[in-house]
């Protein structure tokens, strides 16, 4: 099984009527069936790409990181997946003004549900065929945590986890940071990531950027859109503001819950809506 039979699978998934949200969870009738993300990119990395070390480092994610090969011994690869969401969802935010829309709502909770669903799938598969796989996200170790700078845990709202979607997806060569913490990916912004650690030897990363923020002209679009305030050109972005926000969120759509482990997954997505990396890196002055 190479990269592009696993992308193959994954648009299968897409495909498939578990990426509509279905009539009994609709928020209103005319969202039945509404396709919630399209095929947005696929990259693969090297179990023992030096990223992974270094994303141990405190300042970058911190200690608590582990590695592909802690996940799974015998892990050769790590596939991240785009999801990026749909047209319709992307309009329906841009027409919301100011609490997020019901289709981006479906994505953040059903979506969400979906996601998680197609990477134990596509574990599954290559379990299937002969070699090794586990999707780090619903392992039993799996942990959401707060640190502090010098990698020491503290009290107050989890930001972090031991594995991050977001630096996984940066590591196999998905697109760079941008000012919001979002990932900047060659086809935009809006839209989640899912990873598989396995046993299958795939391709290298083909990463094509050299700096984390290489596809962000700091421009600050996406602070000017945060209704909340969280982000800033001089200090980018805020997690505690941000969370304080969804939290606002959470009381206005509850009782809406998408991830009974953790916090229910509500969701704004102004950073990622309006801006001009949301179709793709924009291009320098």
């Amino acid at each position: 099984m190479v990269l592009e039979d696993i992308a193959g699978y994954v648009v299968e998934l897409l495909d498939g009527s578990k990426n509509r949200v279905s009539p009994e969870k609709a928020i209103s009738p005319e969202l039945a069936g509404m396709r919630m993300y399209d095929f947005g990119a696929i990259g693969s990395a090297r179990a023992d790409d030096e990223l992974f070390r270094e994303f141990t480092n405190p300042g970058v994610i911190g200690p608590h990181f582990m590695p592909p090969r802690e996940w799974m011994p015998e892990a050769a690869s790590v596939v991240s997946v785009f999801f990026k969401v749909t047209d319709r969802v992307i309009k329906s935010m841009e027409e919301s003004p100011y609490w997020p829309s019901p289709e981006w709502l479906h994505t953040c909770i059903e979506g969400q549900a979906f996601i998680t669903w197609a990477m134990l799938s596509l574990a599954d598969e290559i379990k299937r065929l002969g070699a090794a796989a586990m999707v780090p996200t619903e392992d039993a170790r799996f942990s959401v945590v707060n640190y502090n700078k010098d990698g020491k845990k503290f009290h107050g709202a989890s930001y972090t986890s031991n594995w991050s979607e977001r630096h996984v997806a940066y590591a196999c060569g998905l697109g760079t940071f941008g000012l919001s913490k979002g990932i900047i990916t060659k086809v935009g912004t809006p839209g989640r990531f899912g990873s598989v650690v396995t046993s299958l030897c795939l391709p290298k990363a083909k990463r094509e950027y050299g700096s984390p923020y290489e596809f962000c002209v700091m421009c600050g679009k996406c602070a000017e859109n945060c209704l909340a305030g969280a982000i800033t050109k001089e200090h980018g972005k805020d997690h505690s503001i941000c969370a304080a926000f969804i939290s606002r969120t959470k009381e206005r759509f509850f009782p809406r819950y998408g991830c009974e482990r953790f916090s229910p997954r509500y969701g704004c997505g102004r950073c990622q809506i309006s801006v001009p990396c949301m179709s793709g890196p924009p291009r320098r002055a």
